[in-house]
């Protein structure tokens, strides 16, 4: 399926969207999964609790924004493809941040974490048909369709990854 069309994601996804390389599942995954967890393997242990600025996230945190995140827009993808038509909340990235306890965690454990999610997300992006990548509905009080949240996920973790390079790294 092409890439997603103004309408099948609110004006905020946008930057997300422009920034997911690819036309199909298939190439997002190309361009963007082995790059991403090799990028994130080299992160090296010393910079685990590294926050660049007062009240910023430290690496350990912001991985694990990125791992919440996937989540959540692949429930979303679950949700909408399956057919049902619930109206699905937002959430507030800095209340599950200050929750997730990421400190108490090893930068090993929260990378293989994202490798195994990143992993299984790809299965189930490349399992879902035409049909079900045209399937929407709403989250976040906007309209979304299946195809977009691949292309929104894609563009979260390419986000991050840039914010990781120039202010963490």
């Amino acid at each position: 399926m092409a890439r997603p069309q103004i309408g099948d994601f609110s004006d905020y996804a946008q930057g997300y969207v422009n920034a997911a390389k690819g036309n199909s599942i298939e190439e997002l995954i190309v361009n963007h999964s082995a790059d991403l967890l090799s990028f994130l393997n080299g992160i090296p242990d010393t910079k685990a609790d590294f926050t660049y600025a007062e009240g910023k996230w430290t690496v350990k945190q912001l991985l694990q924004h990125m791992i919440d995140t996937e989540r959540i827009l692949m429930f979303r993808a679950l949700t909408f493809a399956r057919k049902d038509k619930i109206a699905l909340p937002g959430f507030d990235e800095n209340n599950y941040a200050a929750v997730a306890s990421a400190s108490h965690r090893t930068l090993a454990a929260i990378k293989q974490e994202f490798s195994l999610l990143r992993q299984s997300t790809d299965l189930f992006l490349l399992s879902l048909t035409a049909e079900d990548l045209k399937q929407e509905g709403i989250a976040s009080n906007h309209r979304v369709t299946v195809n977009a949240l691949a292309y929104i996920l894609f563009g979260h973790n390419e986000h991050h990854k840039t914010i990781l390079i120039e202010k963490y790294l």
